[in-house]
């Protein structure tokens, strides 16, 4: 399929308080010569049709059904909650179009597993929404480590914090991500993001042993003051080896570092190391810092990130998101595989379902 630009409709776009609105909109006007937005659909028509005119997008939609049967769409934006992923995306690849999804992908890993399975069998262009991967910081970080930088890798140690998951929630329309049965979790959003990370940077889990634990039950709304039912997990630990056989340690948190350094990662190799830091492990929508030191090297410095990585703009949110966009531009027009794909997405599942089967049996689990 080669276009000069591809036309978007988008599922799930509220104005001025949704992700779409925050991030894609935005992302995709950042590439006028790559994209345009063509429609929108959300629940009803009445929605659509307010966020058609927010935006200035031309067409609003009766519901989803009606966007992916519009040939004049060649992408359908999937931006709505985890347990309708599955549902659209198929009415999305039964229409013959190619989606961008928002990630976690599935409720689990068998919805996102049978969504990849339909991906390939459409030939369709399934691109899964791990934007961390699209952040400068880690993109350079990876080239680095490639190049060889640190040499040989020896080990790595992530600890973040999950902000929304800590003691109170801003809103209480937003408190489905405290109910773990919904797939948006701590444990599938932050840190599924940095998993996605790890994995472009150092490859592959191979096996874990890990522990889960809900030190929180119950939660403010800060807007109506009541307590909410928390059953998703506050606590989220794994240690393990990566395929390479360097072992890996990672802590999730819930809640904000009272210092503001809510994100860690450490890289530890023969020839040098590695940080990378934030103010949350929202590696998908913050501001990193990388840090990197070598033989002789007294103190961890600030490494400059090269401008080429940072093409889509510099604000993380709509960067990161923007950035992949482009990649997915790119493998539709030359069939390349540079933006992260419904099946890269599903071994992001797996490492989370092996840290649940850990969790629940006690004993070590392999990845791969």
């Amino acid at each position: 399929m080669l276009k000069t630009r591809y036309r978007v409709g988008i599922i799930g776009l509220q104005p001025n308080r949704s992700w779409a609105s925050v991030a894609h909109v935005p992302a995709l006007r950042a590439l006028p010569d790559l994209y345009d937005i063509v429609g929108v659909a959300n629940t009803t028509r009445a929605s659509a049709e307010a966020a058609a005119a927010a935006y200035s997008i031309p067409r609003a939609y009766g519901n989803p059904a009606e966007l992916v049967a519009d040939a004049n769409v060649d992408i359908v934006t999937i931006t709505v909650k985890v347990p309708h992923h599955r549902e659209l995306v198929k009415l999305a690849f039964d229409a013959g179009k190619h989606v961008y999804c928002e990630w976690p992908l599935g409720n689990g890993l068998a919805e996102a597993d049978d969504m990849a399975r339909l991906a390939e069998e459409k030939g369709l262009l399934a691109v899964c929404g791990t934007q961390a991967l699209a952040s400068p910081e880690i993109h350079y970080a990876g080239k680095l480590v490639k190049d060889g930088y640190v040499g040989n890798v020896l080990s790595t140690t992530i600890v973040g914090r999950g902000r929304g998951w800590g003691d109170s929630i801003p809103l209480r329309s937003t408190a489905y991500v405290l109910d773990s049965k919904n797939g948006a979790s701590m444990m599938t959003i932050p840190m599924g993001h940095t998993l996605a990370a790890l994995r472009g940077v150092l490859g592959d889990v191979g096996e874990l042993s890990a522990v889960l634990a809900n030190r929180r039950t119950r939660v403010k709304a800060l807007d109506t003051g009541e307590m909410v039912p928390m059953t998703s997990h506050d606590q989220v630990l794994f240690c393990g080896l990566m395929t390479s056989g360097a072992p890996v340690a990672l802590h999730f948190r819930g809640g904000d570092a009272r210092d503001g350094n809510g994100f860690d990662w450490q890289i530890n190799g023969t020839e040098g190391d590695l940080q990378l830091a934030g103010r949350s492990g929202h590696t998908q929508q913050v501001q990193l810092v990388l840090k990197g030191g070598r033989a002789g090297d007294k103190e961890m410095k600030a490494m400059d990130v090269p401008a080429a990585y940072r093409e889509g703009g510099d604000n993380p949110m709509v960067g990161n998101v923007a950035r992949l966009y482009g990649r997915m531009a790119t493998d539709l027009s030359k069939g390349t595989h540079t933006a992260p794909t419904f099946a890269d997405a599903v071994e992001v599942h797996r490492v989370i379902d092996a840290i649940e089967k850990s969790a629940k049996s006690g004993m070590r689990v392999k990845v791969r």
